[in-house]
């Protein structure tokens, strides 16, 4: 695989701040050095196959550092991709 996109929505719960967990998962993805671009419902993220799959791995533990999250993911190799 080479570049891939992934649609991401991630929810916080139990907690009366939601902000905490969505801005350490998207600040993990960002250090990864992946193309980041958030929307009102979810975040399309695109980047080299090995590092977006790692990089939700980091960004889903930091966002469980902050609170219990639910993830949801949905991968790509063949929607347009833009970065």
């Amino acid at each position: 695989m080479d570049v891939i996109s992934a649609q991401v929505s991630l929810y916080p719960l139990r907690t009366e701040h939601l902000s905490p967990a969505i801005d350490a998962f998207a600040e993990a993805l960002r250090e990864a050095g992946l193309h980041v671009q958030p929307g009102s419902m979810s975040t399309l993220v695109v980047g080299e196959a090995d590092a977006l799959f790692a990089a939700l791995q980091s960004g889903f533990a930091a966002a469980c550092a902050e609170a219990e999250v639910v993830m949801q993911v949905t991968f790509s190799n063949a929607c347009p991709c833009e970065m």
